[in-house]
């Protein structure tokens, strides 16, 4: 584990957040040197019970899901449903720089946690949330009392119907694009809003809707809609646009190409063994390429397909845009991926050896991300943070007795 100070050392986020999206988001702060406190019901955060569990893992508080994307938080349960447990957390929010929640709309007003009221006690907050359809305070959706999960994001922000192996197949997306987007979107916009308020002592709402992002991401269909005025359907494993790019078969499994510029396409011809298609009138540039992307992708092919995906990686490997498509395994045997730090290992309560889990994609050379510890047991932090609230030993037994905190 790493002792480097991130660039959000010095920011208190209150994570009021569960399930994926939430978390996410606040593990993206936490890995940059947030101080994240996550706050979960007394019996935890529904993710801690989903596993998958290790074998030998004999606590079993966690499993792989809740482990993956809660490192680097710390753990206070509080019943938000007692007066005194929602005071807790409202002290909490008075020494934070952000809150953030991903209840359906109306929960946290119901509480008495409204963005309203925590932003009277500290105007310097930022209030973040993550919901299917967005918050009523920026523009209220006719679904915004609506539930959504992850693929519901994908089926109505546009992802699904552009994704498939066919014209006639739409296709849910494999990671849960539906919640991670939203997140990723919701840890920049905290961001923003945490640097306007050290500028100018105003908090504010940030509010990410999950549909919305997903269109977002498939920006590309509004301008074939808008400007060629066309119907995105899925396009399989290859571009709507562009030729080579995508998907072809190799001996033993599949590669992904890449070549469709002017300067990669005559090199491809030339490693594949067919100089005259770069040449060719038909596939001249990029439109006539595209237009006649037929014999193309068969030559590709052809070529691929009697070749291992290793074979592959060293002959066109660096030589055009090209990669072989990795399971898992494959990952954890490329040295890239050691190289940059992308399977870091942690411990696991229960185990008696450490795990890996996925590491930090964003790398800066000053103030690194890292990851500094491991997922948190239920209630782990609890004292410490009623301390730091000013509840003393008799206060903090009374409400652990009382079944408020744990």
């Amino acid at each position: 584990m790493s002792d480097v100070l991130g660039a959000l050392d010095g920011v208190r986020i209150v994570d009021l957040t569960q399930m994926l999206a939430g978390p996410y988001c606040t593990m993206l702060l936490a890995d940059q040197g947030a101080e994240v406190i996550k706050v979960e019901p007394l019996d935890g955060d529904h993710t801690r019970i989903i596993g998958p569990y290790h074998a030998s893992d004999k606590l079993k508080a966690f499993g792989g899901y809740f482990a993956s994307v809660n490192r680097n938080k710390k753990s206070i349960a509080i019943d938000l449903k007692r007066p005194e447990g929602r005071e807790l957390v409202l002290k909490l929010c008075d020494q934070a720089d952000a809150v953030v929640e991903n209840y359906r709309g109306g929960v946290m007003d119901r509480l008495g946690l409204s963005y309203e009221t925590l932003h009277e006690r500290n105007p310097k907050l930022v209030y973040a949330t993550i919901r299917g359809f967005g918050d009523g305070r920026t523009g209220k959706s006719p679904y915004a009392d609506w539930p959504a999960y992850d693929v519901i994001a994908q089926a109505m922000g546009g992802i699904m119907a552009i994704t498939g192996p066919d014209k006639n197949t739409p296709m849910k997306v494999g990671p849960g694009v539906g919640d991670l987007v939203p997140a990723i979107t919701c840890a920049f916009g905290i961001v923003s809003a945490i640097f306007r308020a050290h500028k100018t002592g105003k908090g504010q709402f940030v509010d990410v809707g999950m549909v919305d992002t997903i269109l977002a991401l498939c920006e590309r269909i509004m301008h074939q809609h808008s400007y060629a005025e066309t119907l995105p359907v899925p396009e399989g494993n290859h571009h709507p646009l562009l030729c080579p790019f995508g998907m072809f078969p190799a001996k033993d499994g599949f590669v992904t190409i890449a070549a469709h510029a002017d300067a990669h396409f005559p090199i491809l011809c030339r490693l594949i063994g067919r100089p005259e298609m770069a040449v060719d009138p038909r596939f001249v540039d990029v439109q006539s390429r595209r237009a006649n992307q037929d014999e193309i992708i068969a030559a590709v092919s052809d070529f691929t397909r009697r070749r291992t995906k290793q074979d592959l990686l060293k002959y066109l490997g660096g030589q055009v845009p090209f990669s072989p498509v990795y399971n898992v395994r494959d990952i954890v045997a490329d040295p890239h991926f050691k190289a940059r730090d992308m399977l870091p290992r942690v411990p696991h309560p229960g185990l008696d050896h450490e795990v890996q889990i996925a590491g930090i994609a964003i790398k800066m050379t000053e103030t690194p991300g890292s990851v500094r510890h491991r997922a948190p047991l239920l209630g782990e932090h609890t004292d410490e943070y009623l301390k730091s609230i000013g509840c003393g030993a008799a206060d903090i037994a009374h409400l652990r007795a009382e079944k408020i905190v744990a």
